[in-house]
């Protein structure tokens, strides 16, 4: 998997954080195929604030915008193999400011805010939408699984501990 970060923006904060074994972890956890490549780009408000308006006719800064690229279908393995070509997921735009923010206000870390807005982004290029209540139920529910197991991944066992 090809994991693409771009800082124009908070790089200082960023660059230290595993922003790209954490996208991996997430994308190999949706069974998404050795080829993939997303691209995580971390931008200025006005910026955001750009592209939302532009993409989804909001005023002002969001937090993430995903936008997709290739649309394999899920059942498609014949696109796992060294001489596939590329599946361009997707593009996943974050905001470091209104992830200061939002942190802030819900009482998380800069890391645990970013970690999140990127699982979700992710999620949305998987397929996954919280338009409908029963749709966010889901989203919200596959967000805390795969940061749960994030956080585990290293951790021993109560057995190993022993």
């Amino acid at each position: 998997m090809d994991i693409l970060i771009t800082f124009t923006y908070g790089e200082e904060e960023l660059a230290e954080l595993p922003l790209a074994s954490l996208a991996q972890f997430v994308l190999k956890s949706e069974g998404k195929p050795a080829n993939t490549e997303v691209s995580i780009s971390f931008v200025d408000n006005a910026t955001i604030a750009e592209l939302n308006e532009r993409f989804r006719g909001i005023e002002g800064p969001t937090d993430v915008l995903s936008f997709e690229c290739d649309n394999i279908a899920d059942d498609m393995t014949a696109a796992d193999g060294p001489a596939c070509p590329i599946y361009e997921l997707g593009d996943i735009i974050i905001a470091p400011d209104v992830a200061a923010r939002q942190a802030e206000e819900y009482g998380n870390s800069f890391e645990q805010e970013i970690s999140l807005l990127l699982v979700h982004g992710l999620l949305h290029l998987c397929g996954y939408d919280h338009i409908q209540d029963d749709e966010a139920e889901v989203m919200e529910g596959r967000e805390k699984e795969l940061l749960t197991a994030w956080s585990e991944r290293d951790l021993p066992s109560l057995d190993e501990s022993r």
